[in-house]
């Protein structure tokens, strides 16, 4: 077996560690005896999404948005296509934004993809520092650190997690990032899988079954890796402190 992940523009949207989730599901499969294949496109690169079993698109700064909104346009219709069959993708902080119908940015305005029909619009202050949520998706908790001026409005749409400790889509929010058929956006970096394997293999699971069919994914020994999430979940949400 062998999974093909696509990592859209890193030169750009490599922000907040964005390498580190490829590297984590690399290692992961491969520690299970399955072929991985990583696909960096550059801005001017076609794409045939086909291809592609896991689609990483990263983060960058407002100005590094801007650059990929324009080759974002030209994609659009085959990165639609890709999710509306299934395609599995994770989408951190300004690819999270760009998933959506568009960023305000003061009196300037980012066309996103339009994944799905949310928006975000830029903040006073930036929402900083680690976060943990509880996800319907699993037990664990998910762990992150978040860093971003963009305040995400998902109307109705499914929430990644309720945020335990942090601030999440924007200020007021009691949840955080969203779910949407395959697609997992979140402003969670640091990078994010490797302090949650759950989430990780979540995904690998998702992308071994649309290419193959049901697959059983071999436990592996995830001791240290979840003593990093646990530390952060009991010390990010005591209330002695």
């Amino acid at each position: 077996m062998k999974l093909t992940i696509g990592h859209l523009y890193p030169q750009l949207l490599n922000l907040y560690g964005d390498r580190g989730n490829i590297i984590c599901m690399v290692q992961r499969l491969q520690w299970r005896g399955i072929e991985a294949e990583v696909k960096e496109f550059d801005l001017n690169d076609e794409i045939d999404f086909s291809e592609l079993d896991i689609v990483l698109l990263g983060g960058g700064s407002d100005r590094e948005q801007l650059l990929v909104c324009n080759r974002l346009r030209t994609i659009k219709e085959d990165f639609l296509h890709y999710v509306e069959c299934g395609g599995v993708v994770l989408a951190i902080c300004g690819g999270y934004q760009l998933l959506g119908t568009s960023y305000k940015m003061g009196d300037e305005t980012i066309e996103g993809l339009g994944v799905v029909q949310i928006h975000t619009e830029r903040g006073d202050e930036r929402l900083v520092g680690n976060i943990v949520l509880q996800s319907d998706l699993f037990p664990l908790p998910i762990v992150g650190f978040e860093n971003h001026g963009g305040r995400t409005f998902i109307g109705n749409y499914e929430p990644l997690g309720k945020v335990l400790s942090g601030h999440g889509n924007h200020d007021n929010a009691v949840n955080e990032g969203i779910q949407y058929k395959h697609v997992i956006g979140t402003y969670l970096h640091g990078p994010l899988l490797p302090k949650n394997p759950h989430l990780c293999d979540y995904l690998l699971q998702l992308a071994l079954n649309r290419r193959y069919g049901q697959v059983e994914l071999m436990p592996l020994d995830d001791q240290d890796e979840l003593k990093a999430n646990h530390y952060i979940v009991e010390h990010f949400t005591r209330t002695d402190l």
